[in-house]
């Protein structure tokens, strides 16, 4: 099904014209119909398969075709569990919303309070957000929710599992109850926790599943390298080396720790890398994901911090140096290539201590992934060693419990016969 068959406004069309949509996927061909008909709508939806897409078309639809007087306050609301998808979605409204008389406002945390302050009371019509933020300026009465008339929550699975679910619920409440407003929500799958919350806060909503081995197998060549852990470094090398083509590549790691020492070891050996964490200041993780969009970074290591909701054109390989421990994780993990039907390769590295993860990612996905073991000519020994690697402490635990046992203090040692005085 293509875009211009859908009964979306002339001033979505050239939107998505400009954007250089024609197809829809399949999450697209069956969640914009059931929205254009004002259900609500609850979808299971990997990232990567253009949800955003989906979700800003129906949105833009609603509020052009609103015979409601626009009152004053935000009209739409989009909610997202991290600053990067907030800014992602913003950009993707820009563009599918060039042609549409909409003012876009994304709030978030770690950067400039009061300019997103003045944003709010000059007046918006659609507001992204993460949900912290936006209730700071709810509470201190900066703008008023109780004119939305479209409400999307992206990624809501993801919502529970960063603790966003009493913010969630405390922002539901403030807004037009559920049968005065149009929602739509999103996730990586509709768990029972997930589907609680769609029927609590939606008007009977309508379900949408499209299963992840939809989003894995066909677009992504994977292949996974059975390796011993000192080993993973020179099999990195020797891969990317064997690459004729300039390459794009976001490496995951499940640490900082580790993500610090192999972005120094990687640059210790002439690779334009840096790392994105959750420690790195919002400002420089906007400048580093643009530096690697723009090409002036080739490399980026990254905790699962960057695996969901990223929209990055061009990455050529992702490659996970340390497999994921949660299933899902791999999926969003190598949702980052293959996007807007390119292609793309996901290499991950089973060692030791990571690889009884691998049978619990292959049945999620509903696949074998093809696997090998490195070969001498595969690995490079040719390299600079001079980052030293520190594991990392494993603190002992308390039996029946999960603090750690604080390390014995020393006593200062007396000498018999003599009374320790008092000051």
């Amino acid at each position: 099904m293509k875009f211009n068959e859908l009964d979306i406004p002339n001033e979505v069309l050239r939107g998505i014209e400009k954007v250089g949509f024609v197809d829809l996927t399949p999450v697209q061909e069956e969640s914009i119909p059931l929205a254009l008909q004002g259900n609500d709508v609850a979808a299971q939806a990997q990232t990567g398969t253009g949800k955003t897409a989906a979700f800003l078309i129906a949105l833009f639809t609603r509020l052009l075709r609103s015979t409601e007087t626009p009152k004053r306050g935000p009209r739409a609301l989009i909610l997202a569990p991290t600053r990067e998808l907030v800014v992602q979605i913003t950009d993707d409204a820009y563009g599918l919303g060039s042609a549409c008389p909409f003012k876009v406002q994304p709030i978030f945390g770690g950067v400039d309070y009061e300019k997103q302050r003045r944003a709010l009371q000059d007046g918006v019509d659609i507001i992204v957000a993460t949900p912290g933020r936006l209730i700071d300026y709810e509470k201190q009465k900066v703008f008023s929710m109780k004119n939305v008339e479209a409400l999307v929550i992206d990624e809501a699975d993801r919502m529970f599992d960063m603790g966003f679910i009493r913010d969630l619920r405390y922002i539901l409440r403030k807004l037009p109850t559920y049968e005065k407003r149009q929602t739509m929500l999103f996730s990586a799958t509709l768990s029972p926790r997930v589907m609680e919350l769609a029927y609590e806060f939606m008007n009977l909503p309508k379900k949408v599943r499209i299963e992840p081995e939809q989003v894995t197998a066909e677009r992504v060549e994977q292949i996974v390298y059975h390796v011993a852990r000192r080993e993973k470094f020179p099999l990195l090398l020797g891969l990317l080396k064997k690459e004729t083509e300039e390459v794009r590549v976001l490496v995951f790691i499940n640490t900082k720790r580790e993500g610090e020492h192999l972005s120094g070891r990687l640059q210790q050996n002439d690779f334009k890398v840096a790392i994105l964490s959750g420690d790195v200041p919002q400002k420089r993780r906007m400048s580093i994901l643009e530096e690697f969009k723009a090409g002036k970074l080739n490399f980026l290591v990254a905790t699962d911090v960057a695996s969901r909701g990223l929209h990055i054109d061009g990455v050529t390989h992702v490659i996970n140096y340390d497999l994921p421990q949660e299933a899902e994780d791999y999926v969003h993990r190598i949702g980052r290539t293959a996007r807007a039907g390119a292609g793309g390769k996901s290499i991950s590295f089973a060692d030791e201590d990571l690889a009884f993860f691998l049978p619990d990612i292959e049945e999620y996905i509903g696949q074998k992934i093809p696997s090998t073991v490195p070969q001498d000519e595969d690995l490079c020994h040719d390299y600079k060693r001079g980052v030293k690697h520190k594991k990392s402490p494993v603190p002992e635990k308390r039996a029946g419990g999960d603090k750690a046992r604080p390390a014995p203090r020393r006593r200062r040692p007396v000498s018999r016969g003599a009374k320790p005085t008092r000051s």
